[in-house]
C-alpha cells in the first residue's frame, strides 16, 4: 500500500451477490471519487462474496468486481 492511501471496509451490491471488503482510497478521498475514477472493474481487498438470502458463496484475498454492475456501494 503506498503512503497516504488507506483501506475502508465496504459493502457492494451488484446484482444478485452482496459484497463486503476493502477498497485502497487516498487518504481524503471520498468513496464516490474512487468510482468515478476507476476502470471498468476495481480491487476489493479480503472480499466476501454472499447471496441476498444471506448465504456466504464464497471468500477470497483479492477480487475484481466489474463497475458496471454495482448498483450500490457503501462504507461499513
Amino acid at each position: 500500500m503506498a503512503e497516504g492511501d488507506s483501506r475502508t471496509r465496504v459493502t457492494i451490491l451488484a446484482g444478485s451477490y452482496r459484497i463486503k471488503g476493502d477498497i485502497e482510497l487516498i487518504a481524503g478521498a471520498r468513496i464516490t471519487d474512487y468510482m468515478l475514477d476507476s476502470k471498468a472493474f476495481f480491487a476489493v481487498i479480503n472480499a466476501e462474496v454472499w447471496d441476498l438470502e444471506g448465504r456466504k458463496i464464497f471468500a477470497a484475498p483479492f477480487l475484481n468486481v466489474n463497475r458496471s454492475h454495482v448498483v450500490v456501494i457503501a462504507p461499513e
